[in-house]
């Protein structure tokens, strides 16, 4: 199976890149399933559902969010509607909206997404991640009713990342670190066949601070005080992922690679 992991969409022209590029690599790379992190598509801080179906539009199969995941109050309703739409698994157990579940690919193949919170310099305590995405793996055995897994680590530290694709490992397809908005070049399948990317970057403007507009954020550093609110940056976005080939009998990764696309960074593509 052929599968594209987009890291987080950055506001505007994140958003632009995604409805441009997506429909061309579907058909281009053939292929079968596409996930795509839209935590900070709107104004860089949550997703609204006009947002997310236009997302969904351009040919994602499923969208993952974070610790954003709520800033947009329409997607506090909008995720019971929507079930390509995927909440982390260790969010507030009130929260709506599922942390897991099975899709259909193509060929009627089924990949299984699940997304989890890291606790490591986060703002807020959340549940344990690892006993999180354990009890969803048990239940769901790579290369049985799953024939592709796709765990979205959402984190500040590549330590906590790096641990989950190691506990995860022989029994997903792909961990991927989302979250920093920085792309690492680490791509690799490990020991036990399970592709890995520290963090998947983000889909944005990378003449930036992590995809916002440098002002603002250069006046906070330099002089502690803040003026107006972060903005996106405005500027031609870079696609920024992780593609991975799978074999369907047992779900393991069979090739990894770093995906570049378009605006500041030296391109990288299958």
């Amino acid at each position: 199976m052929k599968l594209l992991f987009l890291g987080d969409v950055m506001g505007r022209a994140g958003r632009a890149a995604v409805a441009e590029r997506l429909p061309k690599l579907r058909t281009d790379w053939g292929l079968d399933f596409v996930v795509v992190n839209g935590e900070n598509a709107s104004s860089g801080a949550g997703l609204t559902p006009d947002h997310a179906k236009a997302l969904l539009a351009a040919g994602a199969d499923c969208l993952t969010l974070g610790d954003h995941a709520f800033d947009q109050k329409d997607m506090l309703q909008f995720i019971e509607t929507e079930p390509r739409i995927i909440r982390p698994l260790n969010y507030a157990k009130v929260a709506p909206g599922r942390g897991a579940r099975l899709f259909t690919a193509t060929g009627g193949r089924k990949v299984l997404v699940l997304q989890a919170l890291g606790q490591v310099f986060m703002k807020r305590p959340f549940d344990d991640p690892f006993s999180a995405v354990e009890a969803v793996l048990k239940t769901h055995p790579l290369g049985g009713l799953a024939q592709a897994i796709v765990v979205d680590m959402h984190a500040e530290a590549t330590s906590e990342k790096m641990a989950m694709g190691h506990w995860c490992d022989g029994r997903a397809s792909l961990v991927v670190g989302t979250h920093t908005h920085v792309p690492t070049g680490d791509a690799q399948i490990l020991s036990g066949g399970t592709a890995y990317l520290t963090d998947a970057g983000m889909c944005g403007d990378y003449d930036s601070v992590i995809g916002m507009d440098k002002a603002e954020p250069l006046r906070r550093f330099i002089t502690g005080m803040p003026k107006t609110r972060f903005e996106p940056a405005a500027g031609e976005a870079t696609l920024s992922g992780v593609y991975v080939e799978t074999d369907d009998r047992s779900g393991k990764a069979k090739r990894v690679v770093m995906v570049r696309i378009g605006g500041r960074l030296q391109e990288s593509r299958p």
